[in-house]
C-alpha cells in the first residue's frame, strides 16, 4: 500500500489549516444530512450515518454542528436535498483522479469540475474510465502516541480481519474491506483507540510519480481548486506526492 499513508498525512495536514475548517465542516454536514435522510437519524441502526459522524469527530467538528446536520437530514429543520455524483478523469501526467460529490445543482457541479480539469492540464472522462484503478477500502488512521504498542495494535487489527497495516513517523494506518470496516472500527474504539481518520475511501492500486515541474504545479492547483468547491466531498488520485512537497 505504498503511498497511502503519505496521502493520508498530507490530507490531514491540510485539514488542520484554519482556513479550510469552515469548508470541511460544510462538506461533512452534507455527508451527515444525506446519511440521516437515507437511513434514519439513529447511528446504531444506520452504519452510513455512524461512519459520517465518526469522520466528523475525527475532523474535530463541534457536536452542535453534527446534531444540527442530523436533524436537517431527518427533516426536522427544513429540507435540503443533495444527490451523490462522481466524476472521473486524468490530471497532468496521466494521474488518475476520482471525484466524489454531494450537490444540489448537478449542472453547476459538472461545470465547475470540468473547468478545473481543463484549466490545469487534465481531462474529464466518462464514468468508469479510472474507477477500476482504485480499490474501495476502509481506512483507519491512528496518531502515534507513547502509550500505543505498535505490535499489539498490529496483531489486534489483523486478528479482527484487517487487510493491511502500516506505520510511519506520524502514526498507524489500518486498511479493511468495506464490509468489515464498521466492526473493526467499533472494536478498536471500544478498546480505547482514537482515530484521526475513519472512513471508506478509494485507494489507488498503483501510483504515478510526476517529474515535470509544470505538471506538479498543475496537479497541486487541480487538487486545491477541487477541494475549495463545497460540492466536492473527496478527491482520490494516483499521484505519489513527494515527501518534501508542501501543499
Amino acid at each position: 500500500m505504498a503511498g497511502h499513508s503519505k496521502w493520508n498525512n498530507i490530507k490531514n495536514k491540510k485539514g488542520k489549516e484554519d482556513a479550510r475548517k469552515a469548508k470541511e465542516f460544510t462538506k461533512l454536514a452534507r455527508y451527515i444530512m444525506v446519511a440521516a435522510k437515507e437511513g434514519g437519524k439513529d447511528p446504531e441502526y444506520n452504519p452510513q450515518l455512524k461512519a459520517a459522524i465518526e469522520k466528523a469527530k475525527a475532523a474535530n467538528m463541534p457536536n452542535d454542528n453534527i446534531e444540527r446536520a442530523i436533524k436537517k437530514g431527518a427533516g426536522e429543520l427544513g429540507t435540503e436535498t443533495y444527490e451523490e455524483i462522481t466524476y472521473e478523469g486524468y490530471g497532468p501526467g496521466g494521474v488518475a483522479v476520482y471525484v466524489s460529490c454531494l450537490t444540489d445543482n448537478r449542472n453547476r457541479t459538472a461545470s465547475d469540475v470540468r473547468h478545473a480539469f481543463d484549466k490545469f492540464g487534465g481531462n474529464l472522462g466518462q464514468t468508469g474510465c479510472v474507477s477500476f484503478m482504485f480499490d474501495r477500502r476502509g481506512v483507519l488512521a491512528i496518531e502515534k502516541k507513547d502509550d500505543i504498542d505498535e505490535d499489539e495494535l498490529m496483531l489486534r487489527a489483523i486478528d479482527l480481519g484487517a487487510l493491511d497495516f502500516e506505520s510511519d513517523e506520524f502514526g498507524y494506518e489500518i486498511i479493511t474491506s468495506p464490509e468489515d470496516f464498521n466492526d473493526i472500527r467499533d472494536a478498536l474504539s471500544k478498546e480505547g483507540y482514537e482515530f484521526s481518520m475513519a472512513e471508506i475511501a478509494f485507494l489507488p492500486q498503483n501510483t504515478i510519480k510526476l517529474t515535470n515541474e509544470e505538471d506538479i504545479k498543475n496537479m497541486v492547483k487541480l487538487i486545491e481548486t477541487l477541494e475549495d468547491n463545497d460540492d466536492i466531498q473527496e478527491i482520490y488520485h494516483s499521484w505519489e506526492i513527494p515527501d518534501d512537497l508542501e501543499i
